[in-house]
């Protein structure tokens, strides 16, 4: 049998804190990202780089959902919430798949084809340093502190470099070969995974674990998620002992 895992309420809030000021970076930093993106794109007429910028708006809208959720006093409310919430964050997904497709299919059959952006390959290239390191840390926090919401916020943030990754690629082939269905190519990619993000918002598919709860609060509803965060594969600990720093007591071995 697994020995569970003590963690002490001085660690747990310590944890607790770590969680929120890497959220509250993420979202600050996802804010300036949309700003210099859209602009950038606007500038350049790319449409990889305003859809990479949608897509920082549709991460901080959904990060503001998840707080107004769990402002509410009561659970029966924040259940309520959830599904609201969730249906918006679908529909913002949805509409940013949508725009991102129809102009990069208008740019693909020659209505614009984008010109070089310095700013857009930079902001590409930051990101993709930035965003590994919060979703890393974020991660370590998350699992330490049992709560598997952390840990797949954590995941929604590893995206973000996954975007990163198609706009640089997009940017740098259209800037240094010329293949200027690079960008339109690689806004489709954006948009498929907005798809993606949308289908399993509007699902509801989620962690077991809510904010603020560890794995062992939630009474054996384990079974019934189908999600890697929480799950042993992800080296969540199976359980949680949450306990104030007091004197060793004498049956310890």
């Amino acid at each position: 049998m697994a020995s569970a895992q003590v963690l002490t309420v001085e660690r747990r809030d310590r944890l607790t804190l770590i969680v929120r000021l890497l959220v509250a970076a993420t979202i600050t930093y996802n804010i300036v990202e949309a700003v210099v993106a859209i602009s950038a794109g606007t500038i350049a007429s790319s449409t990889a780089l305003i859809g990479f910028g949608l897509d920082s708006i549709v991460e901080v809208a959904s990060a503001a959902a998840v707080a107004w959720q769990f402002s509410a006093a009561t659970h029966e409310k924040r259940e309520a919430r959830e599904k609201v919430a969730l249906k918006l964050i679908a529909i913002a997904f949805f509409a940013l798949a949508a725009y991102v497709t129809v102009e990069s299919v208008r740019a693909l059959i020659g209505a614009e084809a984008a010109e070089h952006s310095t700013v857009g390959i930079v902001l590409a290239a930051v990101s993709l340093a930035v965003m590994p390191a919060l979703s890393l840390a974020q991660r370590r926090a998350g699992r330490e502190l049992g709560s598997a919401s952390a840990v797949a916020d954590s995941k929604q943030t590893m995206l973000c470099t996954y975007l990163s990754a198609v706009l640089l690629v997009g940017l740098v082939v259209n800037s240094v070969f010329g293949w200027w269905w690079a960008d339109p190519a690689a806004a489709l990619v954006i948009a498929a995974l907005a798809v993606k993000e949308g289908r399993e918002a509007w699902k509801g598919d989620n962690c077991c674990a809510p904010v603020g709860l560890t794995l062992a609060d939630q009474s054996g509803k384990d079974e019934d998620c189908d999600d890697g965060c929480c799950s042993p594969a992800a080296d969540s600990p199976t359980m949680i002992t949450i306990m104030k720093a007091s004197k060793p007591s004498r049956t310890d071995a």
